[in-house]
């Protein structure tokens, strides 16, 4: 458990976010934006990765100016950490250990908390995916994030954050249908895949909670599996979104199903207690795009 001083506890607090012009950086600030419940630094390495941002920004590569890193988280009372890319060859995808590393390095007893994946939990041999299992992550991404927790491992500072599916920021509903439309794996059971899921104002929600939990001094987990409880189906999603899918039959290396164990995250009250569903989740998205 992870403990943090309770003199740190500003009416808004200050949150610095690093990789903060990516897809899920944008659902975040307009669900932030919506509840002004944070006040919020976004981080990117190139000014025109801000060409639509609103609210303050910061332009610096942490790595190659960690002085500029070091003033900035300075100025904050917490660290989200969403930088890093996630495709590429493993020698690219190295930089979220080198990230990690040098943020933690620099916390100075601030909380920082570092976005993983249900990606490192691979091919899950149990029905339901828990933070103490082990990690047999099956793509350079997955090992990535496996590699990233192991520097984070251990550091009283560090709150390592295993996310679920992003409605909206995934490439289901993320992205546009490709020419052709879109396609899914079917399972010999009928069934498409499977996964645990949240919606971008339902993460706004549970990530300043979090925040404002650690600065607190509430003692908090150093790994946390963050999605609502259950699973949705791909198949559902695209229904409930009015989208037409076409089916082909799943290789076998294809998962069909990837379940969070939530139980942390509704101990914490980060989610609530209600099974995750495609209307929610799609129900979510719109109130982000105005359409609620």
């Amino acid at each position: 458990m992870r403990s943090f001083p309770s003199n740190l506890k500003p009416e808004f607090p200050r949150l610095l976010v690093l990789g903060g012009s990516g897809r899920l950086g944008g659902h975040l600030r307009n669900a932030w934006q919506r509840a002004g419940a944070l006040r919020v630094v976004w981080q990117a390495r190139r000014p025109d990765d801000f060409a639509a941002f609103g609210g303050p920004t910061t332009v610096f590569d942490p790595l190659a100016a960690p002085e500029a890193l070091r003033q900035a988280m300075a100025a904050t009372d917490a660290v989200l950490m969403l930088a890093g890319p996630t495709q590429g060859p493993a020698e690219a995808l190295s930089v979220h250990r080198s990230l990690a590393a040098l943020v933690l390095d620099l916390a100075g007893g601030r909380p920082v908390f570092l976005a993983s994946s249900a990606a490192v939990y691979g091919a899950p041999t149990q029905p339901l995916c828990r933070e103490e299992d082990a990690l047999a992550p099956l793509s350079d991404y997955g090992r990535a994030k496996v590699a990233m927790e192991a520097v984070a491992a251990g550091r009283p500072e560090a709150v390592v954050l295993r996310i679920g599916n992003v409605a909206g920021a995934d490439a289901l509903l993320g992205q546009p249908a490709p020419p052709g439309g879109r396609r899914l794996h079917v399972f010999p059971d009928g069934f498409a895949p499977r996964r645990s899921y949240i919606g971008p104002q339902a993460l706004g929600r549970a990530l300043s909670r979090l925040v404002r939990l650690s600065l607190g001094g509430a003692a908090l987990p150093g790994v946390i599996n963050l999605a609502l409880p259950g699973a949705v189906g791909m198949d559902a999603l695209l229904r409930a979104a009015g989208e037409g899918w076409q089916a082909d039959p799943a290789p076998p290396e294809a998962i069909a199903t990837v379940e969070l164990s939530v139980e942390r995250a509704l101990s914490l009250g980060l989610v609530p207690d209600l099974p995750v569903t495609a209307a929610s989740l799609l129900a979510d998205l719109r109130y982000e795009d105005g359409r609620a």
